[in-house]
């Protein structure tokens, strides 16, 4: 199963990345990732199930250590999962 995460880290500082922001981006860097794609207002990255939910865990832990007062994440699978009907469609 593939997945994607996109996440934002706050408080936002416009003139310089925070901490938080700069430990994020490192960790989502670092994974065994594809497709990483970092932003100042949103970053994205995709990957294997286990890769995904092993920065996830990383991400949240290092960015709220480093100063992060909220973590917005959203993660969908983008391919191998049906849909509660069990015919492939659904929420993706």
């Amino acid at each position: 199963m593939r997945l994607r995460v996109e996440f934002t880290t706050e408080p936002f500082d416009l003139d310089e990345a925070p901490a938080h922001a700069v430990v994020a981006r490192e960790v989502i860097q670092s994974a065994e990732l594809d497709a990483v794609d970092v932003g100042p207002f949103g970053n994205t990255a995709e990957g294997g199930a286990d890769a995904v939910l092993t920065a996830v865990d990383a991400l949240l832990r290092k960015s709220l250590a480093a100063g992060a007062t909220r973590v917005s994440l959203q993660v969908n699978v983008i391919d191998g999962a049906a849909g509660a009907d069990g015919t492939g469609e659904g929420d993706r």
